[in-house]
């Protein structure tokens, strides 16, 4: 074929040996197709490069994936994405599907049936060959809070976790604090990391040994903020003050410090990370680090739009700044 000139349908139907037909129900997500036949013509497709470009067809709605709902943390994500949304005279599909790495391998092919104007996932990532499906098809994607480190060419909005962590730490270090113990989320996760690091990098700026028995890792649950902070809590040479990596690990520092009979802030200091809306509601009112999750999920929509209608994008990746909020939970070590 002469450079430059585009193949059709017709021709790459014929390539991968399969009536036209079947290339309609495999573009239009129909399951009756035999899977290694739907792989051939996915793999022709990809090599083809080729993009729907049938805007006519498009739906009226953004999916919102997320591979569990904690509601006090999803909200200001499903917020924000139906905010943009709605702006733009589309509703909203809300999806639970795989865990924090990736949704389930039946996702993708009820995603290529429904054909929304664009997907935003929260936490996860996509498998490469899945990328190129959804490419293939004219559906772009967003990632929100990356687990892993997304390749250049994935959108994805996150926010400034490293400098969140060096500002929970250095807080409680211009506090009189030196015993600062850090429960972080799960080790797979870059934000996790990314938090700690931040940690890591105060500690070492004001010059304090970073103790390893005084760093773990959580899930960003109340659960497993309270188990981390009780072992913590009964070391040799207990922390006084704890860095939690989510708010609601620090509601579950807070409960067991409590359980040890120690008093926030008085005799333990407890910062969080995300400023959710119970961090004002708690008691002592939570000191934390405000993550911008509702604008997050505000820029991942606009940037799903965005590339829906073929814009041209300096940037796939935006990471927003975080900022320390100071409210009751921290104090000046005593004595």
């Amino acid at each position: 074929m002469a450079d430059g000139q585009r193949i059709t349908l017709a021709e790459i139907a014929a390539e991968a040996g399969v009536s036209l037909a079947t290339m309609s129900k495999v573009l239009n997500g129909r399951t009756d197709v035999a899977p290694a036949t739907r792989a051939r013509l996915e793999d022709h497709l990809a090599r083809h490069g080729y993009k729907r470009r049938n805007v006519a067809q498009r739906s009226d709605f953004v999916e919102l994936v997320f591979h569990e709902l904690e509601p006090s943390w999803s909200m200001e994500v499903i917020e924000g994405v139906e905010e943009v949304a709605h702006a733009a005279g589309l509703s909203v599909v809300l999806t639970v599907s795989g865990d924090r790495h990736a949704p389930s391998a039946d996702w993708i092919d009820g995603v290529l049936r429904r054909r929304p104007v664009g997907v935003v996932l929260v936490f996860s990532d996509i498998e490469p060959r899945y990328r190129e499906k959804l490419r293939s098809r004219g559906i772009p994607f967003v990632i929100v809070d990356p687990a892993g480190d997304p390749s250049p060419d994935v959108p994805s909005v996150g926010s400034a976790n490293w400098s969140g962590g060096l500002m929970a730490t250095r807080h409680l270090i211009e506090l009189g604090h030196r015993r600062i113990a850090a429960i972080t989320g799960p080790e797979d996760m870059m934000c996790s990391l990314a938090r700690v690091d931040g940690y890591r990098s105060a500690m070492n700026a004001a010059g304090l040994p970073i103790d390893p028995a005084l760093i773990r890792f959580g899930d960003f649950h109340p659960g497993g903020g309270e188990r981390r902070a009780r072992e913590l809590l009964a070391l040799s040479d207990p922390p006084t003050a704890i860095f939690a990596g989510s708010d609601l690990q620090a509601l579950g520092a807070i409960a067991a410090g409590a359980a040890a009979g120690l008093r926030v802030p008085d005799d333990l200091s407890v910062v969080g990370y995300d400023d959710i809306a119970l961090s004002r509601w708690m008691s002592p009112q939570l000191t934390t680090i405000h993550q911008p999750l509702r604008r997050m999920g505000e820029e991942a929509t606009r940037l799903a739009l965005r590339l829906a209608d073929g814009a041209t994008v300096e940037t796939l990746r935006m990471d927003l700044a975080t900022h320390l909020v100071v409210r009751g939970s921290t104090a000046p070590l005593a004595g």
